[in-house]
């Protein structure tokens, strides 16, 4: 029978294929391993205290895609996976770890749950990092599949043979939007990767019936290209026979496709929630479980049931040994849990030139796209995507104009209106070796890819221990002018800056954007670069400052380097008579503009980026001169500006002369379309100049 697009091509019935006997018998051993794994964990819960799922009843499906996979090949495994871990060569000692938190845990070193995989190992399939959130491994799963399909197009793939992904995912989870926009991209793309469903009827304590219309199956209908197949999850047989003939097709075909097994769940949802507490279907999976059915398939292979008790017993032994072991395994040391909050970054110290000789001032847009396209030209890894910055248009304030002509559909690209994709699938980019750059098209709807920031590429790296950290620059429009409204004018930095495992970019001139637009794409780690949309064109009154004659290509700036852009006067200094600003983005202009009448006694502190931020800059900036103003375009109370002010004030305390000062926006919910009540709102540079001369004169 066909894969053909919508076919049915293996009912819920056995199949009777030939297989080599060893095979089955692995699939048995493995089985009694998981099982045996499943008791000592129940029966030992003081022990096993650290919340976990196993796959009793999931272990059939599991072992044979997991017998399928090749070292190139990349795997998105969910929490009930152990038995497909098993199966691609981990230990049961080695998972164990995981499940005590212990420090040797290969995964993450005591830092996540049980079979959490995140693993670069040379010879088994690649595992990054792993959440908990269920249905959100399937956008990085899916960008790790276009990733490998754009490296494929580029001739940038290592290998003859070519890898596959697998998604695996609980069919309770499909019902999550991110599902919805992995399977669009997919079929979109027609990218090589597996959504291995397994569907054992319950969501925790809610039923099927409670929480879809249909099944994933069913549902996959809807997304047209997508290769759908059915199988019982409980025929071991069906499940090595149909994942075999799968896999193998998605390796040749480079298409996507949907695998819906049917299981049973016979164990508890998680340790934490016991099946005695709700279920009261026991008996009915109890007859689908795998095992009674792997064993009338061995026997009919000539294995006797002594045989079948022998290897029980012995993985019972083994799995009691080593559960032994693993309780006496050390913790981890508490000294290593600031490891791995960040890779570290090449870029430690500012190179190239700012200013070159006889070069003409360019407006920020234009030396962000310099940047990139210097980037595109010399890094073949480097791809730029999201909405409209592809071919026709070239982003909505052409920052990306004509790259997509220049380095070819492929590698600049629109993307739908999916700005969980544009930001998760960043992470599977990143895992399969792609340098991706990606844009919210505004700052006032990043907030459905702040899901898949937080949950998928602000803990990669430390979860992983390192091992996946997850390179990628994530550009935001951001900011108001001139009547841009609610929905196009936010300034939403204070929301993004309590993620840790991130780093925050704000330039504020042309030569700062192309400089830590370099840096943003040399760091190993997600980079945010805020851009202010009113300083693109220096088209705001008061910002022409912002051109700047474009850096040399070398040219880079370090994170959490401030750049002082006025000085006070040392005679004003010495005299108590100054004050200090700190700020970023449009407020270096407001406080230029509001201090003109008395620049001498301003200084000013642009801070560039604020995670890192320049905190020695700072704090010696509020010794220096003793009164500070923090100056921001966001509304105050509760914003990066008044954390600000607090650390300042904490730090300082003793040398200052009056109290922090803070100016930011009016505390309103939203920006107003009118340019007049949107003025009312915002800081400006005369609001800026009577608050100055206010600390002055204190």
């Amino acid at each position: 029978m066909s894969f053909g697009v919508a076919v049915i091509f293996c009912k819920l019935v056995p199949t009777f294929g030939m297989i080599d006997k060893k095979i089955v018998l692995e699939a048995w051993r493995l089985v009694q391993t998981a099982r045996a794994m499943a008791k000592i964990y129940d029966e030992n819960r003081p022990i096993t205290k650290y919340v976990h799922s196993t796959s009793k009843g999931h272990e059939a499906i599991q072992i044979a895609v997991g017998m399928h996979l090749k070292s190139q090949d990349f795997v998105y495994p969910y929490y009930r996976d152990e038995s497909m871990l098993l199966s691609m060569g981990m230990t049961p000692y080695e998972l164990m770890l995981q499940l005590l938190a212990k420090g040797d845990d290969p995964f993450s070193g005591g830092r996540t749950y049980y079979s959490h995989p995140s693993l670069n190992r040379e010879n088994m399939p690649k595992m990054p990092h792993q959440s908990s959130a269920t249905g959100m491994q399937a956008i990085p799963a899916t960008g790790a599949a276009h990733g490998l399909k754009y490296k494929e197009s580029q001739g940038l793939l290592n290998g003859i043979e070519k890898p596959v992904v697998i998604c695996s995912l609980g069919d309770g989870s499909v019902t999550e939007g991110e599902v919805a926009e992995s399977l669009q991209m997919a079929v979109l793309h027609k990218l090589p990767i597996i959504y291995l469903v397994q569907d054992n009827d319950w969501g925790i304590s809610a039923s099927g019936d409670e929480m879809r219309a249909m099944d994933a199956f069913e549902y996959g209908l809807g997304f047209k290209g997508l290769r759908r197949i059915r199988i019982n999850g409980s025929d071991f047989l069906q499940c090595y026979d149909e994942m075999q003939r799968a896999i193998k097709m998605v390796r040749e075909e480079r298409v996507p496709m949907l695998v819906h097994a049917k299981v049973p769940l016979l164990g508890h949802h998680t340790s934490g929630v016991r099946s005695e507490w709700y279920r009261d279907d026991m008996e009915k999976h109890d007859r689908i479980d795998p095992l009674p059915r792997l064993r009338k398939l061995l026997q009919s292979l000539a294995v006797t049931d002594s045989e079948l008790d022998a290897i029980t017993e012995e993985c019972e032994k083994a799995v009691a040994l080593d559960f032994e072991n693993a309780k006496n395994a050390a913790d981890p040391d508490p000294a290593t849990v600031f490891d791995h909050i960040l890779a570290p970054t090449p870029v430690t110290e500012e190179k190239g030139e700012r200013e070159p000789a006889g070069r003409e001032p360019v407006v920020m847009v234009d030396a962000a796209l310099f940047a990139v396209d210097e980037i595109l030209k010399a890094h073949p890894e480097a791809l730029l995507y999201g909405q409209d910055v592809g071919h026709r248009l070239g982003g909505v304030f052409r920052e990306a104009a004509t790259l997509s002509d220049k380095y070819g559909r492929d590698r600049v690209f629109n993307t739908p209106i999916q700005e969980a994709y544009i930001v998760g699938s960043a992470a599977g980019m990143s895992a399969v070796g792609c340098k991706p750059i990606v844009e919210i098209q505004f700052a006032d709807y990043i907030w459905p890819g702040v899901n898949q920031l937080v949950t998928e590429l602000s803990k990669s790296c430390y979860l992983s221990m390192g091992k996946f950290p997850v390179a990628s620059v994530i550009r935001v429009p951001t900011g108001a002018y001139g009547g841009g409204g609610p929905y196009h004018s936010g300034t939403v930095e204070s929301s993004i800056l309590p993620i840790k495992g991130i780093k925050i970019a704000y330039p504020s001139t042309a030569a700062d954007m192309k400089g830590l637009m370099k840096a943003a794409f040399y760091d190993p780690n997600p980079v945010i670069m805020f851009e202010h949309k009113g300083l693109y064109w220096s088209k705001v009154p008061g910002t022409e400052r912002a051109k700047t004659p474009e850096p040399d290509s070398d040219y880079i700036i370090p994170f959490g380097k401030a750049r002082v852009v006025q000085s006070a006067s040392p005679e004003k200094i010495k005299m108590g008579s100054s004050v200090g600003v700190v700020t970023y983005g449009m407020g270096v202009y407001w406080a230029l503009n509001g201090s003109n009448e008395f620049a001498e006694q301003v200084e000013i502190l642009d801070l560039r980026t604020l995670a890192p931020y320049d905190e020695e800059a700072v704090m010696e900036l509020a010794k220096r001169h003793g009164k500070v103003l923090v100056l921001t375009e966001e509304t105050r109370r509760n914003s990066f500006a008044e954390a600000l002010a607090g650390c300042i004030s904490e730090q300082c305390f003793i040398y200052l002369d009056a109290p922090v000062q803070i100016l930011g926006s009016e505390d309103i919910p939203a920006v107003p379309l009118n340019t007049g009540l949107e003025a009312m709102m915002l800081p400006n540079a005369e609001k800026t100049k009577n608050r100055l001369q206010w600390l002055l004169s204190f």
